[in-house]
Order: C-alpha cells, then structure tokens, then sequence
C-alpha cells in the first residue's frame, strides 16, 4: 500500500487545485477529489498498473464533479419551483442564530441543519451529503466555531448600541 500512499501524497495537491479551479468551490473540489481517491484505492491494483493513474483520478474526479453540480442544478430548480408553490415565513425564534446559519458556506450549513433540525448523527449526516463521517465532523467544528464568532460579534455591537441605565 505504500505505493499508493506515494502516490496519493504526490498527486493529491495537483487534482483538488484542477477541480477547483475548474468550479471554483472548494468544498466540492475537495469531496469530488476525495471520491476519485477513494476509487482508486479500491482498485489501486488495476489503476496502479494503468499507463497514467494521474489521468484517471483526474477524469474520476471531474466526472465526479460535474455529476454533483448537474444534481445541484437539478435540485435548485426543483426547490425554485417548490418555494414558490410553498412560501416559508421567517423563523421567528432566534431569528439572529438563523440569519448566522445562513451565512455559513453550503457545506457547513447544511450540516448544522441537518444534526440541529433533522436531529441526524454524524453517520446519517454523511450519508445524506455523500461525505465521510470526519467531513460531516469537521463541517459542524468549523461551523460552530463560526456561529459563536458572529453571534459573540452580535451581542458586542448589541452592548455597545444599548444605553447603560
């Protein structure tokens, strides 16, 4: 397996920076890269002996890639159309927590919904966005950190706009 550690080491850096630069999200550069990864691991013995294993995880990954953003277009013009027949009020509970949610980046957010509103584990988290476990971890990490920086930021400038009595 060492092979492919090699491998991996060397060429990983190379396909995320082609994935993203080709969408331009870095999230799903990094969870497209990962699938191709992922894939040729689990036939490292074929692809290891291909003339270019480069060029195949590329390919994977941009396949990978397209795949994903095809099924967001999808997926955005069916809730388009869904919103519109289904208009959604505000929440009126916290709605200061719920406008710092929506400024997380997709991922992220899409995750803290998931385990705080579906009330998911990490593990049914991962299978609904088609990540790992750990991504679905280090998504929520990152987005509570994030959300405790802004909500923090909201209640100073709160203190600070309100008079001492």
């Amino acid at each position: 397996m060492r092979q492919f550690e090699d491998w991996y080491q060397a060429t990983h850096p190379k396909v995320i920076s082609i994935v993203y630069v080709s969408c331009g999200d870095a999230d799903l550069a990094a969870d497209a890269t990962d699938e191709a990864f992922t894939r040729a691991l689990a036939r490292w013995t074929r692809v290891g002996a291909m003339w270019s294993p480069d060029a195949w995880v590329c390919q994977v990954a941009i396949n990978v890639m397209r795949r994903r953003l095809r099924r967001r277009g999808v997926e955005s013009r069916l809730l388009s159309r869904r919103r519109d027949e289904h208009p959604l009020s505000e929440p009126t509970v916290y709605p200061e927590v719920w406008r710092a949610v929506r400024q997380l980046p997709e991922r992220r957010r899409l995750a803290v919904l998931l385990r705080y509103i579906a009330d998911l584990t990490e593990t049914e988290i991962a299978t609904a966005m088609g990540v790992t476990r750990g991504t679905v971890s280090a998504s929520l990490t990152a987005a509570r950190g994030e959300l405790a920086s802004a909500l923090r930021d909201l209640r100073e400038a709160k203190d600070i706009e309100a008079p001492n009595a």
